[in-house]
């Protein structure tokens, strides 16, 4: 008879996500893996296969949950400018936080696999696919309510606010200065007020 699992599967991903955050995928050993996961050798294959696997669901979980935040509150903001004002305030404090920041440096570990890892590469593609449409669709509501420029063209907006929130992890990869992250996100979100 088959044992239940003895470990919650979707905490063991968010250990994972600091693991790898932290010591980059390369830099992570099964060593690592299994004194931060807190779980044995074999039921780290059994549930998630190899270290690849296990960060490939470890990313493509971090990706979906976040996303899937971002497109919700975009949906349901009546305020275009502050959705995306508390989008990037959230992204600020996740960065800002010891613990969740650990999680969220699995994106800069993971953009480094992309130029050689496909399957890493197309997952990064449907993210940006989905999140550029949610920001474009954001936008365009924005222009219709007077708060977004009609001069401006809301897909290169959408692109290049897709962009500048992964550019935001990768400078607090450089400093842990909160005021340096706040004038960039400050900077950032002045594109919205040209008109």
């Amino acid at each position: 008879m088959a044992r239940n699992k003895e470990f919650d599967t979707t905490l063991v991903l968010h250990k994972a996500m600091e693991v790898f955050g932290h010591y980059g995928y390369e830099g992570t050993s099964l060593q690592l893996l299994l004194e931060g996961l807190g779980i044995a050798r074999q039921s780290l294959y059994d549930t998630y296969g190899t270290k690849r696997d296990l960060f490939i669901k470890a990313v493509n979980h971090y990706v979906d949950e976040k996303s899937s935040a971002v497109v919700a509150y975009l949906q349901q903001a009546s305020s275009v400018k502050k959705a995306f004002t508390d989008i990037f305030a959230v992204i600020m404090n996740t960065l800002m936080d010891e613990q969740r920041r650990k999680e969220c440096f699995i994106l800069y570990s993971a953009i480094d696999q992309v130029p050689h890892d496909p399957e890493i590469a197309a997952l990064f593609e449907r993210d940006k696919l989905r999140l550029e449409q949610a920001f474009y669709e954001a936008l365009v509501r924005g222009q219709q309510q007077g708060e977004i420029g009609a001069n401006q063209d809301p897909q290169e907006l959408a692109r290049y606010l897709y962009h500048a929130r992964y550019a935001l992890t990768q400078a607090a990869k450089l400093t842990d200065d909160p005021k340096v992250l706040e004038q960039i996100t400050a900077v950032t979100l002045t594109v919205l007020d040209h008109k």
